[in-house]
């Protein structure tokens, strides 16, 4: 190919810079005026030079200088997008609309809206609430939930808390404002697979320990499950529930790894690992392997609690193997005495894209499989359903316990209660609110006193809007709410209620093999208890792509 003998245009800058240079020192040498040009030119020709030289980025060995231009403002794009050109309604991943209704109820300010909503009432998944022309009025806010009814030490749960968050995803003085505030407000803290740090236990608000796969908090050196050291925490009052993390929305099926570089003094303490080790937690628990081994397990927790509610939180994947643990508990007779489902949809904890997007079933799907699993096996009375996947207003609420759910969990809208900004930087250490980085000079920012009084407030107010739509409805506990409350646009003409739009088992119904629903006819039947394997029917079609 002819080589060609013009000038590229492309060089212009640089070739301005470099005659910048020349003139701007020239002018500064004889009249004496000072080297501020000279020094600019200077800069923009050596990073000209040093695009020209490097071998890494063609687009700025052709494009010296102006291709850094583009990389900036490639790497503003989002924040660009998210402040001056996304609407109020778009959601990505929470809309403006969504953040702005928790800012203000955290702020306790004015979260009212004129001259009517924004949303198209019209598109296909629209959803409302039905009300009544018999409002009810209720004495408060204070809506509660027994979980663990069959327990020695029940416990008497707030319809919304704070979903599973650890101290090592978020700084220390996040921990302590979201406990105060969950201390002020009568409601739980999940304290993430991270266990318990000195920031959970400060301020004295209600937790949940959550126990994950590398048992932090009570754990042998080796990683294995440390009965004495699980003894002495769960003894603790404050302690209220136990539950066992099979899986997170977030990244199921996927272990993960804090750099031994971020292990402080301060996440070791807390996890019972040495400053500077690698945290690893695998894909997998060692202490079972086997339904009837999960639920062995959860006994245990809760004989070496004294008896206090334990349960396990799951993101719904393969459908058999949530059958296995059902079937498992009817064998046994031993029970959870509460599920959490965490959606596909959780965000918190970082993970690669193809897992954010694509793995695990989404929170309404997965509610309803567990919640009439549970119902068609007549096991729903004696285990208590929260859940959570995107859930920031009242309307989140309502609609999650018409699908089945007793309670609901947050993790993303107390982060915004807190200021968060949806930066997207959690995993970066880079977080320009202080929530999501261990870096001091961030975090310490973040004022722990005025910052709990919005978690505080965020709850408060949720739940008083929460009550209004109750009484609207003509209801008077959310516990109330059903299928036929919350109604859905599936076409431009016509709308239908959950009780229509999505099948409820009735008592018993799965035991009598009367379901009529695919997936409980093709997998129930072989599902087994001392297994997660899948049936052989499927074992056959991994052998071949003849189906």
């Amino acid at each position: 190919m002819e080589k060609t003998k013009t000038f590229p245009l492309r060089y212009t800058v640089y070739a301005l810079s470099i005659a910048g240079l020349v003139g701007s020192l020239v002018v500064a040498l004889i009249l004496d005026a000072g080297y501020i040009f000279p020094i600019v030119f200077g800069a923009f020709a050596t990073l000209g030079t040093y695009d020209l030289l490097q071998r890494k980025h063609t687009v700025s060995r052709n494009y010296p200088i102006m291709a850094n231009f583009r990389y900036l403002l490639e790497a503003a794009g989002p924040e660009i997008r998210q402040y001056f050109i996304q609407s109020d309604t778009e959601e990505r991943p929470f809309s403006r609309e969504q953040r702005s209704v928790v800012y203000q109820r955290a702020k306790n300010v004015l979260d009212k809206r004129p001259f009517g909503s924004q949303l198209g009432m019209y598109n296909e998944g629209f959803e409302w609430m039905n009300h009544s022309l018999a409002p009810t009025r209720l004495a408060d806010s204070d809506f509660r939930i027994l979980i663990g009814k069959n327990c020695e030490k029940p416990y008497s749960a707030s319809v919304f808390n704070i979903s599973a968050m650890s101290f090592g995803s978020l700084s220390a003085n996040a921990i302590l404002s979201l406990n105060t505030g969950a201390r002020m407000g009568g409601f739980y803290h999940d304290t993430g697979e991270g266990s318990i740090s000195r920031y959970h236990r400060q301020p004295g608000g209600d937790l949940v320990w959550e126990i994950g796969s590398s048992y932090f908090g009570c754990r042998h050196k080796d990683g294995s499950f440390n009965e004495d050291m699980f003894r002495e925490s769960a003894s603790l009052e404050q302690v209220k529930m136990i539950e066992v993390k099979l899986s997170q929305g977030a990244k199921p099926g996927h272990g993960g790894i804090l750099p031994g570089a971020k292990v402080t003094p301060e996440i070791a303490e807390a996890r019972g690992v040495a400053v500077g080790e690698d945290c690893v937690s695998p894909a997998s628990h060692s202490a079972f392997s086997t339904p009837v081994g999960l639920l062995e397990f959860i006994d245990h927790l809760r004989e070496l609690s004294g008896g206090k509610p334990v349960g396990f939180k799951l993101a719904i994947g393969h459908p058999w193997e949530w059958f296995a643990i059902v079937k498992a508990m009817l064998e046994t007779g031993r029970k959870p005495d509460f599920i959490v489902v965490d959606g596909g949809e959780g965000g918190t904890g970082a993970a690669p894209l193809e897992f954010i997007n694509r793995l695990g079933t989404p929170m309404t799907e997965a509610l309803l499989l567990v919640h009439n699993t549970l119902v068609g096996t007549n096991l729903r009375d004696d285990i208590a359903i929260g859940a959570a996947g995107k859930i920031t207003s009242a309307f989140n609420i309502a609609r999650t316990l018409a699908l089945g759910a007793d309670w609901c969990n947050a993790a993303r809208g107390y982060m915004f209660s807190l200021g968060c900004i949806q930066a997207l930087n959690c995993h970066t250490g880079r977080c320009p609110s202080g929530v999501a980085t261990q870096d001091p000079r961030r975090s310490n920012k973040l004022d722990v006193k005025h910052k709990s009084q919005r978690v505080y407030n965020y709850h408060k107010n949720t739940l008083d809007a929460l009550q209004n739509l109750l009484e609207a409805s003509g209801l008077r506990h959310p516990s109330e709410l059903g299928p036929e409350h919350i109604v859905r646009r599936v076409s431009k003409t016509e709308v239908s209620s959950y009780l229509d739009l999505f099948p409820f088992l009735e008592p018993g119904a799965l035991l009598e093999g009367k379901t009529g629903l695919t997936v409980f006819d093709k997998y129930w039947e072989f599902a087994r208890p001392d297994t997660f394997e899948p049936p052989d029917f499927i074992l056959k079609l991994r052998e071949t792509k003849l189906r």
